[in-house]
């Protein structure tokens, strides 16, 4: 693969924007941003641990349908929990210390069943890098059921991908879990990443953290809760296919939609934009100024505000997005927002244009 390189700026988009971040986010600013996340972090983590602690309630387990209930509410408070505090610690974001970052970010993540390691070199060394980039983000590399990008080849079967893609996406967290980390662990060339190698050692830890999840989240319930298997079992099941939905259809609507741009180099391996206009034109912003998207989908909201400035916590994109808006207009420059309902619409709207030739 011929190596990739951004266009030199042409504008001064990003010096201005810098410089009115400055002005704005100003050391009392950051402050109350890092205390505003650590209250969340405590707030998502506290709802997580009770509504675990919750199963092994005889009035929520003798219920079935309350079981379920709170199986659901205790996967989405783990979502909540990595969009709002693992997400900000990948990025060191979340605490001045490395350790403590890596740390958080480390038992959020595996405590979902996925595993950490994997999942931080696919999104910084590859996602961050050239996003919506056929063959160099991890995010959209080509898969046998759904085709993300208009590089990638047309099966016959992806034809109808618009049809089937609520099915599928029902079961993305557990795919996740039980078969997408292990592909990744067979894969040896990763999108932009190169040969990858992993030890022993590497793989069993893998293993053993699946194990722990499942134990904690099947066998404890049923060992230690006297609830039967087959109750368990199906409200895991709901969760799972509840979370996926919640999951996938708030992350991928801000990359793939047909309001993004799905750049593609030229022969000399030249991006058609700079490196801060790439960020632009391919992410989608929904509902980025309001506070409460901002505390419950953790700054993933305001996309473009995350992958223009990685390194500052997610509590502080409200802040800046009405400034990227003012300054992308003022020199040209593509900007997309979209209520949530409508950034679903245009996903599918675009699913259903790859699937034609």
């Amino acid at each position: 693969m011929k190596k990739l390189r951004f266009r030199k700026t042409s504008t001064t988009f990003y010096a201005e924007l810098k410089a009115e971040a400055e002005v704005l986010l100003t050391e009392p600013v950051l402050q109350r941003a890092r205390r505003r996340m650590k209250i969340k972090c405590c707030f998502y983590a506290l709802l997580f641990i009770g509504l675990y602690l919750n199963v092994y309630n005889p009035a929520v387990s003798s219920r079935s349908w309350l079981l379920i209930l709170n199986y659901t509410a205790l996967g989405l408070s783990g979502i909540l929990l990595a969009f709002n505090c693992a997400h900000d610690c990948v990025h060191n974001t979340f605490s001045s210390r490395k350790g403590t970052n890596k740390l958080l970010f480390y038992l959020v993540f595996n405590a979902q069943g996925v595993n950490a390691s994997l999942w931080r070199k696919r999104h910084i060394a590859s996602h961050h890098i050239f996003p919506n980039v056929d063959g160099c983000d991890a995010d959209i590399d080509d898969n046998p059921f759904i085709r993300l990008s208009a590089s990638q080849p047309l099966r016959k079967a992806k034809r109808y991908q618009h049809w089937y893609a609520t099915l599928l996406y029902s079961l993305y967290t557990l795919h996740w879990i039980l078969v997408k980390d292990f592909i990744y662990l067979r894969k040896k060339q990763l999108a932009n990443l190169g040969e990858q190698r992993y030890s022993a050692a590497f793989i069993a830890e893998l293993i053993l953290l699946k194990a722990v999840y499942f134990f904690y989240m099947i066998v404890l319930p049923v060992w230690m809760g006297g609830i039967p298997f087959a109750t368990v079992l199906t409200a895991f099941l709901v969760m799972h296919i509840c979370i996926s939905l919640f999951f996938v259809l708030t992350l991928i609507i801000s990359h793939l939609s047909m309001e993004t741009v799905f750049p593609v180099a030229d022969e000399q391996g030249l991006l058609p934009y700079d490196y801060y206009e790439h960020q632009l034109a391919v992410s989608l912003d929904y509902h980025p100024c309001n506070p409460l998207a901002n505390w419950i989908f953790g700054g993933f909201n305001s996309h473009t505000a995350h992958h223009l400035f990685p390194h500052l916590p997610h509590t502080v994109y409200n802040y800046l997005s009405p400034s990227i808006k003012k300054l992308s207009a003022v020199h040209g420059l593509p900007y997309h927002e979209l209520s949530i309902p409508k950034a679903i619409a245009s996903h599918y709207r675009y699913l259903k244009h790859l699937s034609r030739p």
